[in-house]
């Protein structure tokens, strides 16, 4: 999942010195709350009652009153413009106050756009209005996190950039704190479907920390799975004019398989210069970020020749009509942000809203305490049927089920990996790193504990 906010990160930290350092003020809006005949739409996929009339009583938890649930939604708007995961927030409480909201109460989202630079002063403004953060994620998250921690403020994250498995956290998409979550792939693609290309891997990455540290663990798991990486190379963080000095080395150095890491208009360009200097790879890791209509067009005719992959957590959002969860999902954006694209990090938040409201709507008492340890009593989670299942009482546990999806000249489909269980193969190795990649701050290390959170 620290994958999908690469593009952000490499192209911003390339400009960080043009930023100003200006703070954006929180931006609130009130979702619609018209449309009382959804009142029987409550549910959502195998999920039942997920939002609904009631009768609250006023309590003294910030960002909670008798009719109202303020929730923070962090994003980086501000500096990339896509605007997926308020996207996501609007559609999701939306639909949730047309039903009633949670036991009677409306759900107010707050978008805290941190521009990528200004996290820490968002962070420093949700702890002061906020109830929960929800749903969203900022490549540079890492800067936040202890703010966070001092003042209690829990958070279910779209995506995590550098601090998976921090205190208050609770991922709808499974944590795997530890664990690669790509050791299923890996092995698939090294063992099984091109066996020959594990003797030539190569890893190619935008030249910053983040994706310095990715390909590190890439490494490592590519190594473990039975790969030797005979290349590796980083690309300035702005991008690169001609990509074909990178192809004439990935050619003389006879890579077979290739993990790129990094934006994925990069990736484009490096496939055409392959492409026109006639070599071809087994495959491509073009990983999440590529996940989209966007790549295939960028791409184009290359993708007739170079085969790319990718490893998405969720269920393929081109088959939305094959699956209840994910079909319902599509016509409730259709509905509430009909000119939104519904992309994967969208689909994360939303899982990571449904997760709040059915923690929060079984408090008797609406209290941050109450809604995290529901949360993590989950044990079988899938929002609803929009992803694999994952067990949420233990962010520890490596995550058994993958699936990969094939970019083609007219669109990604899903690629013959042999699922187990319906789109999903659920096998893979369970592979902890060895390599020392940093640890998240905990509530220790700022003084607190979780006795008190309240």
């Amino acid at each position: 999942m620290r994958r999908l906010l690469i593009p952000a990160l490499v192209l911003a930290l390339a400009a960080a010195a043009g930023c100003s350092g200006r703070t954006k003020s929180a931006d609130t809006s009130s979702p619609s709350t018209t449309g009382a005949a959804d009142t029987a739409t409550a549910d959502f996929g195998t999920l039942k009652s997920v939002c609904g009339k009631g009768t609250p009583k006023t309590v003294t938890s910030q960002g909670v009153t008798s009719s109202e649930i303020k929730v923070g939604v962090f994003s980086d708007v501000g500096f990339t413009k896509n605007p997926e995961f308020g996207n996501a927030a609007k559609v999701f409480t939306s639909w949730c106050n047309a039903a009633g909201g949670i036991n009677g109460r409306k759900i107010t989202p707050v978008t805290h756009d941190s521009a990528l630079m200004q996290v820490n002063q968002q962070m420093i403004g949700a702890c002061r209005t906020d109830f929960f953060e929800v749903g969203g994620g900022a490549a540079l998250d890492g800067l936040g996190v202890k703010t966070r921690l001092k003042c209690l403020l829990p958070e279910f994250p779209a995506q995590v950039t550098s601090e998976i498995g921090a205190d208050l956290q609770v991922m709808a998409m499974g944590a795997s704190t530890g664990y690669s979550p790509y050791a299923g792939y890996f092995s698939w693609l090294l063992k099984e479907a091109y066996p020959s290309s594990a003797s030539g891997v190569g890893i190619i990455t935008g030249d910053v920390p983040i994706t310095k540290l990715l390909a590190g663990q890439d490494k490592e798991v590519l190594t473990a799975m039975g790969g030797k990486v005979t290349y590796s190379d980083l690309y300035p963080a702005q991008g690169v004019s001609d990509w074909t000095p990178y192809a004439q080395s990935i050619k003389t150095k006879k890579v077979k398989g290739l993990v790129f890491l990094g934006d994925f208009t990069q990736l484009a360009k490096l496939e055409q210069a392959l492409t026109n200097i006639d070599y071809k790879l087994d495959w491509i890791d073009a990983n999440s970020n590529a996940y989209g209509p966007a790549f295939v067009k960028l791409a184009g005719p290359a993708l007739g020749t170079q085969t790319n992959f990718a490893s998405i957590n969720g269920y393929p959002l081109e088959k939305a009509d094959d699956n209840p969860a994910t079909k319902e999902m599509v016509a409730l954006f259709k509905k509430y942000a009909p000119d939104a694209q519904l992309t994967l990090p969208a689909m994360q938040a939303f899982s990571s809203w449904l997760l709040f409201a059915t923690s929060a709507r079984d408090c008797a008492e609406l209290t941050r305490s109450c809604v995290l340890e529901n949360a993590k009593k989950q044990t079988d989670w899938t929002g609803g049927g929009l992803h694999a299942s994952v067990n949420l009482s233990s962010p520890d546990e490596p995550l058994k089920c993958f699936n990969v999806e094939k970019a083609t000249t007219s669109g990604w489909v899903p690629a013959d990996f042999k699922p187990t269980e319906g789109v999903y193969r659920c096998d893979a190795p369970a592979y902890k790193f060895k390599g020392n990649y940093g640890k998240p701050p905990t509530l220790a290390d700022v003084g607190k504990s979780l006795s008190d959170l309240k």
